[in-house]
């Protein structure tokens, strides 16, 4: 029993760490706002075109950053969930 929980904790860390490596990236405003999200939901980067920004507008731009934030936000998290649901039936031999 031992040995299955060593497995499925390893198992764990290793999709961890597969996620870490996965970056989301979603689009706002028709491309003039990029965000990259990874797979453990960590923000890494945010990309504005500034030929596409009406910089008397700045109420625009903060909803397209809102939008691509929360949609990449929301792509990991269902990248995240469908990374780990095949793992989640071990999670009870575990105690957890």
């Amino acid at each position: 029993m031992m040995l299955n929980q060593a497995k499925m904790v390893m198992k764990l860390k290793k999709a961890q760490k597969e996620l870490a490596r996965e970056v989301v990236e979603v689009e706002a405003g028709d491309g003039a706002v990029t965000v990259q999200v990874t797979g453990e939901l960590k923000l890494k980067k945010v990309t504005i075109d500034p030929d596409q920004v009406d910089l008397d507008d700045i109420a625009e731009l903060e909803r397209w950053i809102e939008i691509a934030v929360r949609d990449a936000m929301g792509k990991a998290q269902e990248l995240a969930a469908e990374k780990m649901k095949p793992l989640m039936g071990g999670l009870g031999n575990l105690g957890l």
